[in-house]
C-alpha cells in the first residue's frame, strides 16, 4: 500500500478547495474519485513531507477507497476550517482525527471510528504529569480540539493556551511557554520519542474519545459506503497492519 501521495504543490492543496461540491455516493461513484481532506499537520496521523501528504489517517482512506474501487483526490485545511467546509460542500469526507461530540455532531455525520485514543497530559521532567497536579498551571492545546474543551475543564488551570497546530503547541512546552500539552496519546507517545533528549514525559489520561471520518450530514448512502470499506479493512487485517506500520500496536477500537 502507498504511504505517500504526490502533488504538484504543497499550496495548491490548501488553495483548491473552492468550487468543490460533496456529492452523494451515485455521484461519487460515477466519477470515479473520492475527495477526501485533511490537515496535513498532525503527526503521525497526517502530515506533510515536503510536499507529499502521509500517515496513519492517510494510509487508511487509501485503503478504503481501494476497496471502494476509487481513486483519492486530496484537499488540506487547517484542523479549524474542515468542519466548516463540509458543511460548506467543499469535498465529500474529511479524515483528520476528528473525536466524536455530541456538538461536532450538530454539524456533521461520523462514521464508524478508525481508531480508539484519549488526551494524555505531556510536560517536562518535574512538571505536572497527573491531573491533580494541573491546578495553577498554564496549559497548551491545539485550538477547536476536544483536548482544548477538557483542559479548559480542568479545574484549577491558570490558563489555557491555544495554537492553530499541536506541533505549536508542543514547541510551547519546550520553550517553557506552558507547563504541560494536554494531546491525543499516540501523538504524545510520537512527540516522546522524537524529542527524548528533551527530557518530556507523558502523564495522566484525561478522557477517551473514539475518532472518526466527518462528512456532511443526511449523506447516508455515502456514510454507509464508508463504513462498509472500514468494516472491510478491519476484517481483512489492512486496519491493524496500519496501525502497527505507524504505532507498534493495533489503535482500534475493540468495540
Amino acid at each position: 500500500m502507498r504511504a505517500i501521495h504526490t502533488f504538484a504543490l504543497a499550496l495548491g492543496l490548501v488553495c483548491a478547495a473552492t468550487g468543490v461540491q460533496a456529492r452523494d455516493w451515485a455521484a461519487v461513484k460515477q466519477s470515479g474519485t473520492l475527495i477526501a481532506a485533511s490537515e496535513g499537520a498532525y503527526p503521525p496521523f497526517n502530515y506533510f513531507q515536503g510536499s507529499r501528504l502521509t500517515g496513519y489517517e492517510i494510509d487508511v482512506m487509501e485503503a478504503v477507497a481501494k476497496k471502494l474501487g476509487l481513486k483519492l483526490e486530496w484537499r488540506a485545511l487547517a484542523f479549524d476550517a474542515l468542519i466548516a467546509s463540509i458543511r460548506q460542500d467543499r469535498f465529500d469526507v474529511a479524515i483528520a482525527s476528528h473525536g466524536y461530540t455530541e456538538e461536532r455532531a450538530k454539524s456533521v455525520d461520523f462514521t464508524t471510528p478508525h481508531y480508539c485514543s484519549g488526551g494524555q497530559i505531556v510536560a517536562k521532567a518535574g512538571g505536572p504529569l497527573k491531573a491533580t497536579e494541573l491546578t495553577g498551571k498554564t496549559l497548551g492545546v491545539q485550538l477547536a480540539t476536544t483536548y482544548a474543551e477538557a483542559a479548559k475543564k480542568v479545574s484549577g488551570a491558570k490558563e489555557v493556551k491555544t495554537y492553530p497546530k499541536d506541533t505549536d503547541a508542543l514547541q510551547a512546552l519546550l520553550g517553557g511557554r506552558v507547563d504541560a500539552w494536554i494531546t491525543d496519546r499516540f501523538v504524545a507517545k510520537n512527540a516522546l520519542a522524537k524529542n527524548s533528549a528533551e527530557g518530556i514525559k507523558g502523564g495522566d489520561m484525561v478522557f477517551v474519545e473514539r475518532v472518526s471520518m466527518i462528512h456532511r450530514k443526511g449523506n447516508n448512502e455515502l456514510h454507509e459506503q464508508l463504513n462498509k470499506g472500514l468494516a472491510a479493512i478491519k476484517a481483512d487485517g489492512t486496519l491493524k497492519a496500519i496501525s502497527e506500520k505507524y504505532f507498534q500496536e493495533d489503535i482500534s477500537c475493540t468495540n
